[in-house]
């Protein structure tokens, strides 16, 4: 019973957020971030043991498995376009992410920080189950990789739009790229709002990013070293 009423509750949470989202589109109000921060405050709150919250919270999360395949749909949606322009698509992930992999190296390193929190932060904009795997093997810290991922993911998700329309990007393959490489689901959230042609291509580049991240960040974490 306990599974079952903080399943619902969430989704409760989560569709009144939608439906204030849909009445004011701020892009402070995202569903995902509101949920996701009313959440904590109510677990926080009520004092709610994280394990009895992940009674439920564990089945809603084996629902990311399936979330992400019907991405495919607008992908296969716009597979036209994405063949089309599928080298400068390809190429610009792969600039994203070693864009993403030199910032990081270079801030962490005018800062000070250590090089386990380096290595913790270099997958950040990977989804979360491959930047805890990568950040593991290369030798940083696993759970902190995963809140890295999500601060990412809000960050894109709420600093991107502006920095789309400061920068006048109005092409769909350049919105696409830029917030699915660097902030993946949460970014790629954010991009319905744009069109199924900047969703699609951003389903894409947060899914190459992924794969080729798995490659490269390894390899990239060799060479600093």
């Amino acid at each position: 019973m306990i599974a079952i009423g903080i399943i619902v509750s969430t989704c409760l949470v989560f569709y009144l957020m939608t439906k204030l989202y849909q009445r004011f589109p701020t892009t402070f109000l995202l569903p995902i971030l509101t949920t996701t921060t009313l959440t904590i405050t109510i677990i926080l709150f009520f004092d709610i043991p994280y394990e009895t919250y992940m009674q439920g919270g564990e089945w809603l999360n084996k629902m990311l498995g399936p979330a992400v395949v019907a991405l495919a749909y607008p992908l296969y949606n716009q597979r036209e376009l994405i063949r089309k322009y599928r080298v400068a698509i390809l190429s610009s992930i792969v600039f994203a992410l070693l864009s993403g992999l030199i910032s990081v190296y270079v801030f962490t390193k005018l800062a000070g920080i250590s090089t386990q929190w380096m290595l913790t932060a270099l997958p950040k904009s990977l989804t979360t189950p491959i930047a805890m795997q990568v950040s593991e093997s290369i030798g940083g810290i696993p759970s902190l990789a995963a809140v890295l991922v999500m601060v990412a993911g809000f960050t894109g998700a709420i600093l991107g739009p502006l920095i789309i329309k400061i920068g006048r990007i109005d092409t769909a393959i350049s919105r696409g790229v830029a917030l699915g490489s660097a902030s993946h689901g949460v970014g790629v959230s954010k991009l319905k709002d744009y069109g199924e042609k900047e969703l699609s291509v951003g389903s894409l580049a947060m899914g190459m990013s992924a794969v080729i991240g798995a490659f490269v960040c390894p390899i990239f974490a060799y060479l600093i070293m």
